[in-house]
């Protein structure tokens, strides 16, 4: 159970995250305006912050008592205690490292490419779509892979904001977590630590992988 709510929630937590990353990631890679450095500051802002402050604010934020949490809840959404809570949670935590991968490809594209599609007549957004995300897609690739495998294994902001409710919040951190801290329960936690280290690793090297493919091009 824990195993396939942590796949829903992390793969909800990739798709959700990838528009708001690759906005980000391509403003920060080709814009220059006043404030950039604080849009870079606030992205990266949970990967350094402690992940349960991060869980904090955001049950200050979207939890029912919250501001925007008891506005969404008057419309039927919501995220506090909820699998789509983990999914907030997990998408947060995941975003700086999917922005930065996602930048790292931006930046490795030469502009006159795009400046050549734009002289063309192409539209900036057409030039985005047609030049831009194909040159840059292993590193798009790599940063869904990466964010997947954050939000797999985040935990700190997890629990904070949504606990560790079996079948409904508990994920594979918060369950080997929760095994821990009975008695005999190493035994019970070991098949998913294997699992956890397991997909970890094969998120890892899909990585490298298409790391070294977008080198090559």
């Amino acid at each position: 159970m824990a195993v396939a709510l942590s796949l829903k929630v992390s793969f909800w937590a990739t798709i959700c995250c990838l528009p708001v990353a690759l906005w980000i990631a391509f403003v920060l890679a080709r814009k220059d305006f006043f404030g950039k450095s604080v849009l870079n500051a606030l992205t990266f802002l949970p990967l350094v912050m402690p992940p349960v402050v991060t869980g904090y604010l955001l049950l200050m934020t979207f939890g029912t008592q919250g501001l925007v949490g008891s506005a969404l809840q008057n419309i039927g959404i919501v995220f506090a205690f909820r699998w789509t809570g983990a999914a907030l949670a997990a998408a947060v935590m995941a975003l700086p490292l999917m922005v930065r991968a996602m930048r790292l490809g931006f930046e490795a594209i030469d502009p006159r490419l795009e400046e050549a599609a734009q002289s063309l007549g192409g539209s900036p957004f057409w030039v985005f779509v047609s030049v831009t995300l194909p040159l840059s897609g292993p590193a798009i690739l790599a940063a869904m892979v990466l964010g997947f495998a954050k939000a797999l294994g985040e935990f700190g902001a997890t629990i904070t904001f949504v606990a560790a409710i079996p079948g409904e919040t508990q994920t594979l951190p918060t369950a080997i977590y929760s095994f821990l801290q009975i008695p005999g329960g190493e035994t019970a936690a070991v098949p998913l630590v294997i699992i956890s280290i397991g997909i970890a690793l094969v998120a890892v090297l899909a990585s490298e992988w298409l790391a070294s493919r977008m080198r090559k091009r």
